[in-house]
């Protein structure tokens, strides 16, 4: 069981079920058919780092030159303009910038972008900015830079102070070179600041685990992410850098993920979903208890925008009849952006049995418990499925504890938390006639 691979998903249907039958036509008329009173919430990807970490999962390349990245914020801004004649004027709530290492356009380019994003959308009501940094490059120009143009909140990727871990994955960062990034970020008044820790990574243990979680916590980060490394060297060539020999079994892997949550449980830390854990004040908790939690690309989020718009290559929207993606390499997105065409390659349109089933599958990755007649009843009667094999599927990780389930009503135990991907691959009805290949389920 804990050997199977499954998606993380943060969509439905996921991203290798995406196809080229929805493409830049498609996305143009999704676009222009959206309400002027939707809501917005816009991704921007930057898929570039200074250097590039063994068990990085994202579209994302090291660069030493400033001219990629000067060219590529150029084109960011012009499909900002290429979006905005279709999507225009529409307020935005959320704003994310994600890569790679999003800073790495340095904060001119970023003002600039932000310009541009300001003068083709209303910004009035943003309810969030944020951003995704590497503390080893944070400085204080930048710093000044990211609150000036309204960043609220950041996220710095630490994955593990222990630096004999550091070094077997290619990212050697000392705590004191974190503590000083978030000194940076709180002088300029941005103290929403989030943390990143990844567990299943070689040279782990659990003593070493439970210490980088303290050492997180002696920072005072509003939000911790722990996510399960993914090891997907077919996918992330760059990952046969680490030593396969040296990763943790499946097994190991849940007992860091319970040293992990064990160990933030007992410093006050309220668990979010699978793989996220926050203060009992930040808003991702109070979501989480009023069950209005989401899931999407960037995690777990309190977004309830009416559309997330992709910007940038690689960068994936979604609107209400489905998916898009953008381009992944930079060459394709950016030729497509200079001959003012949208860089949409690969999409899918979802069908009344898409959303019914990403609604199970979403609230059970949030709220670990769903009522399956509430979610049918709420999606109306176009979508309308009994699930008999869907529940029979689930009867042997209920003799094992790992969900308990009362008629149609499914609760992800304690136990089975961990594993929550597995219980909600139950419902994808793409998952067995697919060629994709995922990451471990824990």
């Amino acid at each position: 069981m804990l050997e199977r691979t499954v998606p993380r998903y943060t969509s439905y249907p996921t991203a290798p079920h995406f196809s080229a039958a929805i493409g830049s036509e498609s996305y143009r008329s999704w676009l222009s058919a959206l309400p002027q009173e939707a809501t917005l919430s816009l991704y921007l990807h930057v898929p570039f780092c200074t250097q590039l970490c063994f068990y990085c999962g994202g579209h994302t390349k090291a660069v030493l030159r400033r001219d990629p990245t000067d060219a590529y914020a150029r084109r960011l801004i012009e499909e900002i303009g290429l979006v905005g004649r279709h999507a225009g004027g529409r307020k935005v709530v959320h704003l994310h910038w994600g890569g790679g290492t999003p800073s790495i356009l340095g904060a001119d380019w970023l003002r600039a972008v932000n310009a541009a994003l300001a003068d083709v959308f209303d910004l009035s009501a943003v309810h969030e900015h944020a951003i995704e940094l590497d503390p080893r490059y944070l400085t204080p120009v930048l710093a000044r830079a990211l609150a000036e143009i309204g960043v609220d909140r950041a996220s710095f990727g630490v994955q593990d102070f222990n630096s004999d871990v550091q070094q077997a994955i290619g990212r050697r960062q000392p705590f004191s070179t974190v503590n000083r990034a978030f000194s940076m970020l709180r002088e300029v008044g941005i103290d929403r600041i989030n943390l990143d820790l990844m567990y299943g990574l070689p040279k782990q243990g659990i003593e070493g685990i439970k210490a980088t979680a303290r050492r997180a916590h002696a920072l005072g980060p509003r939000r911790l992410a722990v996510f399960g490394y993914a090891h997907v060297p077919w996918m992330k060539p760059h990952q046969r850098l680490i030593d396969a020999a040296a990763l943790p079994s499946a097994q190991a892997r849940l007992a860091q993920a319970e040293a992990v949550h064990g160990t933030l449980l007992k410093l006050g830390y309220q668990p979010i979903g699978l793989d996220h854990y926050a203060r009992a004040d930040d808003e991702l908790a109070i979501a989480a208890r009023s069950g209005r939690l989401h899931r999407n690309f960037q995690g777990y989020t309190t977004d309830e925008a009416d559309a997330l718009l992709g910007l940038g290559a690689s960068a994936i929207g979604r609107l209400p009849q489905g998916f898009v993606q953008n381009a992944p390499d930079v060459g394709n997105y950016a030729r497509a952006i200079e001959s003012g065409c949208l860089a949409t390659i690969r999409g899918v349109a979802v069908s009344a049995s898409d959303r019914l089933r990403g609604r199970i599958i979403e609230r059970l990755m949030c709220d670990l418990a769903v009522e399956v007649d509430d979610v049918v009843d709420a999606c109306g009667p176009a979508a309308h499925a009994d699930f008999a094999e869907e529940l029979a599927e689930l009867a042997p990780l209920a003799d094992q504890g790992i969900v308990s389930i009362d008629g149609r009503r499914i609760v992800i135990t304690a136990k089975g938390r961990p594993l929550a991907r597995l219980v909600a691959s139950a419902f994808d009805a793409y998952l067995a006639t697919g060629r994709a290949r995922h990451s471990l389920a824990v």
